[in-house]
This record gives structure tokens, sequence and C-alpha cells, in this order.
């Protein structure tokens, strides 16, 4: 069976820790355990999506969206629409840098990530975490 939640957050920092606990308490909801492996993953990975969507995903005045889906073998696909069309740079962060590290921890612990261009404008970047 699979479930899915989306919302919708305004472009605000204070959107980053509303996406967390929304995804958290979804999760939580359908069975998933910091035991289960994939909460806290998927978690931080919204975090880091939500955050790259405001920072760099040209939502001034409109939303961006987050959705999380449970598929049967208990992995999770996360989505994060923005409406910028810029690409995403895999950026090599120095030991000082505050940013720049968000793609290479996603790229380290989801099992594939990617993005999808939305038809008009803007993207979709996915990213499954398995179960």
């Amino acid at each position: 069976m699979l479930r899915r939640d989306a919302f919708r957050l305004p472009p605000h920092p204070a959107s980053v820790p509303l996406a967390r606990t929304r995804v958290h308490d979804h999760l939580s909801a359908w069975g998933h355990t910091a035991e289960h492996g994939t909460l806290d993953e998927t978690v931080l990975i919204v975090s880091e999506l939500a955050t790259n969507a405001i920072v760099h995903g040209l939502v001034v005045e409109r939303e961006f969206e987050v959705a999380v889906t449970v598929l049967a073998d208990g992995s999770c696909f996360i989505e994060v629409s923005d409406e910028s069309p810029a690409e995403l740079q895999v950026r090599t962060a120095d030991r000082e840098d505050e940013t720049g590290r968000g793609l290479r921890l996603l790229d380290t612990i989801a099992e594939t990530w990617g993005v999808w261009r939305r038809s008009g404008h803007g993207k979709t970047v996915w990213a499954l975490v398995k179960g």
C-alpha cells in the first residue's frame, strides 16, 4: 500500500522546521520509527531539499511543495518542487564553510536521486530512501 502526504509552504526559513516536523509526524503515524532506519534519513533529506528550495528556488511570492510517499516495501520517496529552472550544483565545501554540503549529503544518504523538469517552469528534486 502506498501512503502519500503533500503540502505547500511559504519560502521562509521557518518553513524548514515545519517541513521536518510534518514529515516526521506523518511517517511516525504510518509506523516508521527511529529503529526503522528511514525516518531520520528522510527527515534530514526533506530538511536539505526544503532549504535548497528556499535559498535557491526563486519562490519569492509562491510556495514550494514537499511530498513524501511511503512505498509498499517501506522505502520513502521524497519530492520537493520549486519554481527555479536553475540546474543543481554539487559543490565542494571547505571545512570552514557553513553551506554547500546539502547535495553531497543527499548523494550519501539516498539510494538514488535526481531532478525532474516541470512543464512551464521549475523543477522537482526527488530522492529515494530505502526501507
